[in-house]
């Protein structure tokens, strides 16, 4: 895009590269009692691309979603003249998926840049069906170390426009299994855990998560409802997350940078 570049009392024409954002809808297709029902479930605004994985992400965490199996298709609305509309993605559920149709409907956030407002929150995530989370893995501060630089190197769109959140799943001994991007944080984490769903498998147990920025009430729900037991944050986490963290026996690490973290709960996973 073009942009006027100041430099002390100087300044010149150039051009800059920024990262996309357009908002997606995403909308519900399932079957109750014999009946088809199509519902409009959220709007987010996101950085397009990866956007089935985004919907898909979006579902398990709010517990709709459990098992790859539990999707039938994924696809963008239809317009007329048989074009589609990029921006609503319809997920579609197999008939045999069954979910709380009520608490979906009711079951609105509203997220601030520290997460999720009231302590209400944490039973809404054990009434989504939360999994119980199992020992491991074990972790070393090595590791820890090592996963601002491996994650920056992997961030291809942030390197060109320096405006994107990452999400990115590692394995125990610190290799990078898979990396998504976006203008938000949640939204690169529902693409991360989504294109586990869309390969036809959940996300592989015993990993850790590595995200970008803060660690909200949101990211920690979203991580819990996909079974990691493991997130690691380049910022700060919320008092909600590390609640969060506490019930559910997760690990909850923040500000990994220059080679040092803080461990707020879940210490128990790490050899110091």
């Amino acid at each position: 895009m073009p942009i006027t570049r100041v430099r002390g009392v100087e300044a010149h024409a150039t051009e800059d590269q920024v990262s996309a954002e357009e908002p997606l809808e995403i909308r519900l297709a399932y079957t109750l009692r014999g009946e088809s029902r199509l519902q409009r479930l959220a709007v987010t605004m996101r950085t397009p691309g990866h956007d089935a994985e985004l919907a898909v992400g979006f579902l398990v965490s709010e517990g709709a979603v459990r098992a790859p199996q539990d999707i039938f298709a994924v696809e963008s609305a239809p317009l007329q003249g048989g074009q589609t509309d990029p921006n609503i993605v319809v997920v579609r559920l197999a008939e045999h998926t069954t979910f709380d149709v009520g608490r979906l409907e009711r079951h609105v956030y509203t997220t601030s840049s520290c997460g999720v407002c009231g302590k209400a929150s944490l039973e809404a995530v054990g009434v989504a069906g939360a999994p119980v989370l199992p020992p491991g893995p074990t972790l070393t501060a090595a590791t820890i170390h090592a996963l601002p630089r491996t994650l920056r190197a992997a961030q291809a769109v942030f390197e060109q426009t320096g405006g994107l959140h990452a999400a990115a799943l590692f394995t125990p001994r610190g290799a990078l299994v898979r990396v998504r991007e976006d203008v938000g944080r949640h939204n690169a984490l529902d693409k991360l855990v989504g294109s586990f769903f869309l390969d036809g498998r959940t996300v592989p147990p015993a990993h850790l998560l590595f995200v970008s920025g803060r660690a909200s009430f949101e990211l920690a729900q979203k991580a819990l409802m996909a079974g990691i037991s493991v997130l690691a944050a380049v910022g700060a986490p919320s008092s909600l997350a590390v609640d969060l963290a506490d019930e559910f026996g997760m690990t909850l690490l923040g500000f990994v940078r220059d080679d040092r973290f803080n461990v707020y709960a879940g210490a128990e996973r790490l050899t110091l």
